[in-house]
């Protein structure tokens, strides 16, 4: 677990992420909080957003060379993603981050040989984004013609 601060304000007055990785699946939680929050406030939210999922919390050791590349790594990822995206977004950051939750769940992880989602539910995700495989659709506009 760590947090990624000094962010936008968002319209709803968000301006840090909760990053939870669990450490077998590398599946990632990010969390939308305030700076600001105090331990209880923390607490409701874990209770609410991870607790009610079925896992129990670990922390990682601080400074525990394993677990905190992990952390570091995938924030840097969805740093990258927030980056990308702050053009469009602008005060609506906060829109985008289950957008970054999916993609990064659903991205390969050679540390596992596999995607966190497919670790965690033993197989592929099926989005509409992807419920076809490249070879089972025909490319439009005649695009297949003019490379085969």
């Amino acid at each position: 677990m760590d947090f990624v601060v000094g962010l936008l304000k968002t319209l709803g007055k968000f301006d840090s992420i909760w990053v939870v990785v669990d450490r077998l699946t590398k599946s990632t939680h990010f969390i939308l909080v305030r700076v600001d929050y105090n331990a209880q406030q923390l607490a409701k939210v874990y209770v609410k957003e991870i607790e009610e999922l079925g896992t129990e919390l670990a922390f990682s050791t601080t400074f525990h060379p394993q677990t905190n590349r992990q952390s570091e790594r995938t924030i840097q990822v969805l740093e990258d993603m927030l980056r990308a995206r702050v053009i469009n977004f602008g005060g609506h950051w906060d829109k985008f981050l289950p957008l970054c939750e999916f993609s990064y769940n659903n991205s390969y992880h050679s540390s596992i040989d596999m995607t966190p989602f497919k670790a965690f539910y033993g197989r592929k995700c099926r989005s509409p984004i992807g419920w076809f495989e490249a070879g089972d659709v025909k490319p439009l506009g005649g695009f297949g013609e003019r490379c085969s």
